[in-house]
């Protein structure tokens, strides 16, 4: 008993000795508010801090590229962050998927969007929100669906289209479009829509939007960069990522 109390006592001496680092994240914008959530909890667990720039994953990939700064990605897909791998600037063998994300339909009003997406064939609208498809794994999801659905020519000309998805949801929230495509982790806290009116896209109209973490070569040394990989990992993060409407 005596000898487990000094054991415990060192153990405790040792953590409590252990510095305190920030990591630099790139945080893919429809993980915004998730990753909001996330940071004082992981700053409480682990004492580490994050430091957190959100934006669109096809600019972050010419960022990491052109030698910004930052240790970990949390792509809104698994492309990038096995491109970035393969080309030398992600640690081999680090990434996995820390979400599976939703695409949604949106409308900032109620009893625009209805249930089953009906408005889009209906039309009645003058601009549809979607994110710019060459940087952004939603926006790609939408143009996918349309075309699925083969209303992508129809709705061309209606489109307005965001940097990124935050920039879409903001269109749209602001009535610069009467609806958009967005994540439903947007639109959604504690498992309940925040507002408006949304049709949840069936998953088999686009392909399963896997968001991958990397660990980037400027965070191989960093504990803080390293500790919040294995934070997400944790059923605490997932419990919290869940509640925004992501699966695993």
């Amino acid at each position: 008993m005596f000898r487990s109390s000094i054991l415990l006592a060192v153990l405790l001496t040792v953590s409590s000795l252990t510095p305190a680092e920030t990591v630099q994240v790139a945080v893919a914008a429809n993980f915004a508010a998730p990753m909001d959530a996330l940071a004082p909890v992981f700053e409480r667990a682990t004492r580490h801090k994050a430091a957190v720039s959100t934006g669109a994953t096809g600019k972050f990939y010419t960022q990491i590229q052109n030698g910004a700064p930052f240790e970990v990605l949390l792509s809104a897909d698994d492309a990038t962050p096995a491109r970035l791998e393969a080309e030398g600037f992600a640690v081999p063998g680090a990434r996995f998927t820390y979400a599976v994300g939703k695409l949604v339909l949106w409308s900032a009003k109620p009893g625009v969007v209805d249930k089953d997406g009906k408005v889009l064939k209906k039309g009645g609208f003058a601009h549809l929100a979607l994110a710019n498809p060459k940087t952004a794994p939603y926006g790609a999801a939408a143009v996918e669906v349309l075309v699925r659905l083969g209303l992508f020519k129809t709705l061309e000309p209606k489109f307005v289209q965001g940097e990124n998805i935050a920039q879409t949801q903001q269109f749209v929230a602001t009535g610069n479009a009467d609806l958009g495509f967005v994540a439903l982790s947007q639109v959604q806290k504690d498992g309940k829509l925040t507002g408006g009116s949304v049709w949840r896209v069936p998953t088999n109209l686009y392909t399963p939007i896997r968001q991958d973490a990397a660990l980037l070569s400027k965070g191989k040394d960093n504990l803080a960069a390293k500790a919040l990989l294995d934070f997400l990992r944790s059923n605490q993060a997932k419990t919290v990522i869940k509640s925004y409407g992501y699966d695993f």
